[in-house]
């Protein structure tokens, strides 16, 4: 017996049909798809404590599953005391098996977890078909030790889609069931 995500199934079985309709493609291929789901922490305390790139690089781990890497500064910024070439952030990109095991953890676990949480805001579109949003606190993950953490940091993640306009991206990640604010 083989292994498939549930949000994979879900995408072939609800979501490109309601898409198919909604938007009358004639065609199955022309349905957008999820690409990749991009995970980024900027890490800008670490030029003082090379500590937080160690430990940002094991909890972007965790939480995605896959081996993290740390991003390096492009330019000298002297006011910030920083040099090119220096650990400035953690970065990941999911694709996949993974990219659908993380979409899955986010919406149902991770997201509940927010406090006050009102719904996903609707302006993270880049006008490509692609989604940015944020999040405050790395603790909502369930896989993160809270007793652990050093410093509490947001992350940006980046949902790249297929879509050819904002308004397909939407409608795709609402069916995968993203709370967006009403």
């Amino acid at each position: 017996m083989s292994y498939t995500e549930r949000l994979r199934e879900k995408y072939y079985a609800e979501v490109v049909p309601a898409l198919k309709e909604q938007f009358q493609y004639k065609n199955t291929m022309q349905v957008p798809r999820l690409v990749k789901i991009s995970i980024n922490q900027g890490l800008g305390t670490a030029i003082a404590d090379k500590k937080l790139i160690e430990a940002g690089i094991t909890e972007m781990t965790s939480i995605a599953g896959q081996k993290a890497v740390s991003t390096k500064s492009r330019k000298d910024i002297s006011n910030f005391k920083l040099r090119k070439g220096m650990p400035i952030g953690v970065r990941v990109t999911l694709r996949g098996q993974r990219m659908y095991e993380f979409l899955d953890r986010l919406i149902s676990v991770a997201i509940p977890r927010v406090r006050d949480f009102r719904g996903i805001n609707e302006k993270g579109f880049d006008g490509r078909g692609n989604y940015t949003m944020g999040v405050t606190e790395q603790i909502i993950f369930p896989e993160i030790l809270i007793d652990k953490v050093m410093k509490i940091n947001g992350m940006d993640i980046t949902f790249v889609t297929t879509a050819r306009t904002d308004k397909e991206c939407l409608a795709l990640l609402k069916e995968f069931g993203l709370p967006f604010k009403k």
